[in-house]
C-alpha cells in the first residue's frame, strides 16, 4: 500500500498535526509501506515550495497537485481543514480515482485571525472546503465537538471520530532524570509546554505564576515552546523573575518525556484547542492538569478526576487550582493514577489501527 500524507508543514516544524503524521507514517513503515526520496527518521518527505503566504495562517503551494498526479497512491490522506493544499490534493485524488481521507485537526475559530484571514475565510470554507469534503471518502474528526462544523460544510455521513494519541515513551518511568540538573532548576515544577501563540495563553500562565510567587518561592514555573509571536510578550512579563524560566523548544521525544516527568502540574490555559497531544502526554506522564474547558478538551478530561478546569483568562482560578494540586499530595497522587489509566485509551498503536481500517474499508 502506498500512502501520501499531505500537510502544510513537517520536520523541523514543532506542531501537533506534524507529530500525528509522523506517528502514523512511522508505523506504516514498520508494516512495510514503501519509502522514497528524502528521509526523516525513515519517513519519506516530498517538499513542495509555496508561492506565497495568505494572511497569517495559510501557505499556497499548488505544486502538490502535480506531485500527486505524477505518482500512483493507494490513499491520499490530507491534514488541516481550510488550507489550499487540501483542495489541490482532493482534485488530484478525484482525477487519479484514489481513496481520499481527510483529518481536520479542529481549526474552527475566527478568533485571533488577521483581518485578511477573516475576509478570505468564507471563500476557503464556503467554496474550497465544501468541494474537498464532497470528494472525500472519509473525514476524521479528532473530537466529537467538531462534528457540527464538518456537517455544516458538507461532510455529513462521512465522519469518523479518531482522537490524537500518545507515544509509549511517555508511559515509561525515566531513571536518573536529568531535566532539573540540565536546566539548573530547584524546587517543584509547574509546566507550560506548547507554542508561544496567543491562542495557547502563555501570557496567562505567566500572570498566574506571578500571583503564586507572591506567596511561594519554592516553585519554578517552566515554559517550553517555539515562538509564534508571543515570545517577546512572555519575556517582558517574566521581567527579572528568577522563578519563571523560558526554555528553548525541545524536539527529542525522550527529553520531552523527561520534562513532563520532572514536573508536578501541567497547565493548558488556552483560548482554543482541538485536541492537544500535550494533554495525553501529560496524562501518560502522571501529571495532574489545569486546563481551559474549550473545544475538544472537556470530551477527554474530567474535573476533578483528571485535574481542574479554569475559564480562559481566569488568573485567580489558575492560581488556586495550581496551589491546590501542589499542596494536597493525596489528591495529586489520586489524579496522577487516574490520568495514567485514562491515557491508555490513546496509545498511538491503537489510533494507527483505526486509521488503517479507514484506508482499507472505504
Amino acid at each position: 500500500m502506498k500512502i501520501a500524507f499531505v500537510c502544510p508543514y513537517y520536520d523541523p516544524a514543532i506542531d501537533g498535526p506534524k507529530q500525528v503524521i509522523k506517528e502514523l507514517a512511522s508505523r506504516l513503515l514498520n508494516d512495510g509501506i514503501r519509502k522514497k526520496e528524502e528521509l526523516i527518521e525513515r519517513v519519506n518527505v516530498h517538499r513542495c515550495y509555496h508561492l506565497f503566504r495568505v494572511a497569517n495562517f495559510v501557505t499556497f503551494f499548488p505544486s502538490v497537485f502535480f506531485k500527486l498526479l505524477k505518482e500512483d497512491f493507494d490513499v491520499i490522506h490530507t491534514h488541516v481543514t481550510g488550507h489550499p493544499h487540501v483542495f489541490f490534493a482532493s482534485l488530484a485524488a478525484k482525477i487519479k480515482k484514489t481513496i481520499l481521507i481527510h483529518t481536520t485537526h479542529c481549526p474552527w475559530t475566527d478568533a485571533y485571525r488577521s483581518t485578511l484571514g477573516n475576509i478570505l475565510l468564507p471563500i476557503s470554507y464556503g467554496i474550497f472546503m465544501r468541494i474537498s469534503y464532497k470528494l472525500c471518502n472519509k473525514i476524521i474528526a479528532i473530537t466529537p465537538w467538531e462534528i457540527q462544523f464538518i456537517e455544516k460544510y458538507g461532510g455529513k455521513g462521512k465522519i469518523t471520530v479518531i482522537p490524537n494519541g500518545v507515544d509509549n515513551i511517555f508511559f515509561k518511568k525515566i531513571k536518573n532524570n536529568k531535566f532539573k540538573k540540565e536546566h539548573k532548576i530547584n524546587g517543584k515544577i509547574v509546566l507550560f509546554f506548547g507554542r508561544l501563540n496567543i491562542t495557547k495563553g502563555p501570557d496567562k500562565f505567566v500572570l498566574a505564576a506571578k500571583e503564586i510567587l507572591k506567596e511561594r518561592k519554592d516553585i519554578m514555573f517552566v515554559i517550553v515552546g517555539n515562538d509564534e509571536g508571543m515570545k517577546k510578550t512572555v519575556i517582558n512579563l517574566i521581567a527579572n523573575d528568577k522563578n519563571i524560566k523560558l526554555l528553548e523548544p525541545i524536539r527529542d521525544r525522550k527529553k520531552v518525556a523527561e520534562m513532563y516527568q520532572a514536573a508536578e502540574v501541567y497547565v493548558l490555559p488556552s483560548f482554543r484547542e482541538g485536541l492537544p497531544l500535550s494533554l495525553f502526554e501529560s496524562f501518560a506522564s502522571g501529571l495532574p492538569v489545569v486546563a481551559s474547558p474549550v473545544n475538544g478538551v472537556p470530551y477527554e478530561m474530567r474535573d476533578p478526576e483528571n485535574g481542574f478546569f479554569c475559564d480562559y483568562g481566569d488568573i485567580k482560578c489558575l492560581k488556586n487550582s495550581i496551589l491546590k494540586l501542589l499542596n494536597d499530595k493525596k489528591l495529586s497522587t489520586k489524579i496522577s493514577k487516574n490520568n495514567i489509566k485514562r491515557a491508555q485509551k490513546y496509545k498511538w498503536d491503537d489510533i494507527y489501527k483505526k486509521t488503517i481500517f479507514l484506508y482499507t474499508n472505504k
